[in-house]
């Protein structure tokens, strides 16, 4: 996908709505590969620095202005414990809305790379294998396997809930 032509996003999504499927975009970390629900997809936007806010847990790289609207943006590399990369040219930000708490907000997420749009049928979608309670994997929606290939489906609604309840505990 060509990160240039933001604009192409909508004209992507499936608007039949007989079809038995959901799409998602899928994107890069560390070499694999994880989708988000692509009706949650507001933009993608080549890496810009954002302004840093303190005391702001290292994985929240700051905010940036977006017609108006202040953005928290998110480094997922460093949010999922990955080591952290010098940002190249693939580096986008997914910019999500998600809603948490109640209210809708917008994030962005910053990945390596963005890959494409898949069309996964219901039913291919696998529940996250039990990990006990050792493994936190509340913000995985599923998985399923594009091209034998293993994809990684993020609820962004349950990482921000997450990221938000690790943030209050920090503070006290």
């Amino acid at each position: 996908m060509d990160i240039e032509t933001q604009s192409e996003i909508p004209s992507m999504i499936n608007s039949d709505p007989d079809l038995n499927r959901d799409q998602f975009l899928s994107f890069f970390l560390d070499g694999e590969e994880y989708g988000v629900d692509i009706l949650r997809v507001q933009e993608i936007k080549c890496w810009e620095n954002a302004t840093e806010i303190p005391n702001a847990p290292e994985y929240i790289k700051g905010v940036i202005n977006l017609r108006g609207t202040i953005v928290p943006i998110v480094d997922l590399r460093l949010r999922f414990g990955l080591e952290p990369v010098e940002y190249t040219k693939t580096t986008v930000v997914i910019v999500l809305k998600v809603i948490s708490a109640e209210r809708e907000r917008t994030v962005g997420f910053v990945v390596d790379a963005v890959s494409e749009v898949y069309n996964i049928e219901n039913g291919l979608l696998q529940p996250p294998p039990e990990m006990g309670d050792s493994l936190d994997l509340d913000f995985v929606k599923g998985l399923t396997a594009i091209n034998n290939n293993m994809v990684v489906l993020l609820d962004v609604d349950r990482l921000i809930e997450d990221e938000a309840a690790s943030s209050s505990h920090e503070l006290h």
